[in-house]
């Protein structure tokens, strides 16, 4: 991957990219054919350069001229000669068909092919298990006498646009049929009643070409849509994998197969049964982000993918939302930024590039950005998500529900209008209604992990926390490496008294964010690591530094509820010691400051400074220490206590009731003396 490409495989692979461009085209599939087109201008500029030269020389010798070839045979794959006759035959009928199709008329597309279809009406409300030969009733049955003969002499391309229009047509009547979004009717249960039907008719065709090796994999790749909507997901992967082999240029078959991919240890299966090529990187690059897997290996995957393709939109997206996953916003924004300015009309992932002004309160820019996408096509989901974050971040919140609501009407699979506008409803307080939306954001992808930490946020608002507990974990599972997640489960576990799953969970949590703050080749603290009074005694700078003191205060509270005194004074001096600093950092840096001049500077970076649970910690060291008889230090905490500014009354009282106890202990010391001197004097008389 890292070797540059050849001028002859440039031009193999240009050659190829314009085939699927006009093979997707042709089938009606224009997201894919959108997806081709752009990594084809994506070439770098001297390579587009040569190729206009070679162009222009070629011209200049020639009187006539002439369009630059493409090559027909990279547009379908495996394409036989009866292939390329039936598709001669049927090439009036076949435009006729592909103009209904744009014209949305799906079922007189379908009919130009198929055109003895049993109207919907017609059929019984649940279909037949049987195989469609032995149903002669029922929607399953597609086709009838005349019409089974006349699908065997279609070619694959026809047949493919007859039933992928069929398949359309039923989700256009499964949207219109649909109730209003998060209505009083609407139970999310409608279906695409054309699956039966079409998944009959694949079968009975797969089944009488199974030793056929002219198979172009378009139909395979419709079996394989009609199995993932039916739920039948490992079937669904065999065949857009068998899709994927015969035709390597379909990148719906690939987001497909994406879709169905639920883990890092899944990804890693599949990918050996896929083909080495260049879309295979592409694939596993898209997959890992849509898995939230963001380390050094995707960046430099992505990086060599770049190194061919340097002005692709998408693969800059897909670098933008790695960062995002790692909360870079101030990286991922960039790269939004310079997408938007090379390309203002692009609308695709705004509703990410939203997210992140949303949580950067970025409100100017995201107020340009919904003013943009609205006067670009304010009929895009992505556009109405831009809108809903904006009048969120202005704390309209009905207005922001109005607008996601806007979205699914569009597109109701579209995920983050759903988890959005569960997080408006539980902003709302309305946790019925953001039980559902998370609820159909989590049908929608089960991998969404904001969904089902939504889940948990509002049962634990209900104070039901054995449910929010379980989502929780589901959420921690799907992203192990944010201690936020590790957090909320150990939280939960404390509401049930479950206390040393509770310390397990936040030890969990503190790993977790000491490891991904160092950093690449950082020194933070290893999910093995030590922890507690153990971790005193051998801290390193760079671990003291990485500590976050809310969690350390939380597993020192624990400590206490579980009578372990020691072990919680141990957390709470950890969470002291986070105020500034390992002590051989801060001298570092305060010498490389003066050095270089920059005293104002010095403190940055060594510590997080006074804060209320930095404060909370030393209050409780205050009593510790008295508790015990430690009034020296007892008394120093609680003067910096004062300093601080938090708590200064209960600082105060602590330190009258100190000084109390040490007059006190004086005064016996006093009376125990004089007692012994004169015990002594009557001892020697």
């Amino acid at each position: 991957m890292a070797q540059p490409l050849s001028r002859d495989a440039v031009i193999d692979l240009q050659s190829q990219l314009q085939g699927a461009v006009t093979a997707c085209t042709e089938r009606c599939l224009y997201h894919s054919a959108k997806w081709a087109a752009e990594l084809l201008n994506s070439f770098p500029e001297f390579e587009q350069d040569e190729q206009d030269n070679d162009n222009d020389s070629s011209m200049s010798g020639d009187t006539n001229i002439r369009s630059p070839q493409i090559d027909r045979a990279a547009s379908v794959s495996n394409l036989s000669r009866r292939e390329a006759q039936l598709e001669a035959r049927e090439r009036h009928e076949y435009l006729l068909a592909q103009s209904y199709f744009n014209c949305r008329e799906f079922d007189r597309c379908a009919a130009v092919f198929l055109p003895n279809v049993i109207p919907n009406g017609s059929t019984p409300s649940t279909p037949s298990k049987t195989k469609l030969k032995q149903s002669p009733k029922g929607k399953s049955r597609l086709h009838t006498g005349k019409d089974a003969k006349k699908q065997n002499t279609l070619s694959q391309k026809s047949l493919f646009l007859a039933l992928y229009a069929k398949y359309m047509s039923g989700e256009k009547l499964k949207n219109e049929e649909s109730e209003m979004i998060l209505g009083p009717h609407d139970g999310g249960v409608a279906v695409n009643k054309e699956l039966v039907g079409i998944s009959h008719t694949l079968e009975d065709w797969f089944s009488q070409h199974a030793d056929a090796a002219d198979n172009q994999g378009w139909l395979e790749y419709l079996y394989g849509v009609v199995l993932a909507k039916g739920k039948n997901e490992e079937d669904a992967k065999r065949w857009l994998i068998k899709s994927i082999h015969s035709y390597a240029y379909n990148w719906g078959a690939w987001q497909e197969l994406a879709n169905l991919i639920a883990s890092a240890e899944e990804l890693t299966r599949i990918a050996k049964e896929l083909p080495e090529n260049l879309i295979t990187y592409i694939f596993h690059i898209y997959t890992c982000q849509e898995l939230y897997i963001a380390n050094d290996h995707i960046h430099k995957e992505l990086d060599q993918i770049q190194t061919y393709f340097p002005r692709n939109a998408f693969l800059k997206t897909q670098r933008a939302l790695l960062w995002y996953h790692v909360k870079d916003f101030g990286r991922a924004e960039t790269i939004f930024s310079d997408l938007l300015t090379s390309d203002p009309h692009r609308i695709d992932s705004l509703d990410h590039y939203s997210n992140i002004l949303f949580v950067m309160n970025a409100s100017s820019k995201l107020a340009f950005l919904a003013q943009l996408a609205s006067r670009t096509d304010k009929f895009r989901p992505e556009t109405c998500c831009v809108v809903g974050n904006y009048y969120s971040l202005k704390s309209e919140h009905e207005k922001a529900v109005m607008y996601f609501r806007r979205a699914l009407t569009l597109d109701r699979t579209f995920l983050s209008a759903w988890t959005l506008m569960g997080h408006e409803y539980l902003e709302m307080k309305n946790t019925h209604a953001a039980i559902e939306a998370y609820r159909r954001a989590v049908d929608a992808n089960r991998r969404d992990y904001r969904a089902w930490y939504g889940l948990g946020q509002t049962y634990e608002l209900l104070e039901m926390y054995a449910y929010a507990l379980w989502y929780y974990q589901r959420a921690a599972a799907l992203r192990s490496h944010d201690p936020k997640m590790w957090q909320a489960v150990g939280a939960c576990f404390a509401r049930v008294d479950r206390l040393p799953n509770a310390v397990k969970a936040y030890k969990r949590a503190l790993a977790v964010a000491c490891y991904f703050d160092a950093g690449p080749g950082g020194s933070g603290v290893s999910p093995g690591g030590v922890f507690g009074s153990e971790l005193l005694g051998q801290q390193t700078p760079s671990r003291a530094g990485a500590m976050d003191p809310e969690i350390l205060y939380e597993i020192a509270l624990l400590y206490e509820r579980m009578r372990d005194l020691g072990e919680a004074a141990a957390y709470m001096e950890l969470t002291l010691a986070q105020e500034e600093g390992p002590p051989d950092a801060a001298a570092a840096a305060s010498a490389t400051a003066g050095a270089e001049g920059e005293g104002e500077d010095a403190g940055a970076g060594q510590g997080v400074g006074v804060t209320a649970t930095t404060s909370k910690a030393r209050m409780w060291l205050v009593r510790w220490e008295s508790s015990r008889g430690g009034f020296v230090r007892a008394m120093r905490l609680a003067n910096e206590l004062c300093q601080d500014g938090v708590e200064v009354e209960d600082a105060k009282a602590l330190i009258r009731d100190i000084r109390a106890r040490i007059e006190k202990n004086r005064e016996d010391a006093g009376e125990s003396s004089d007692v012994d001197r004169k015990f002594g004097r009557e001892m020697v008389a």
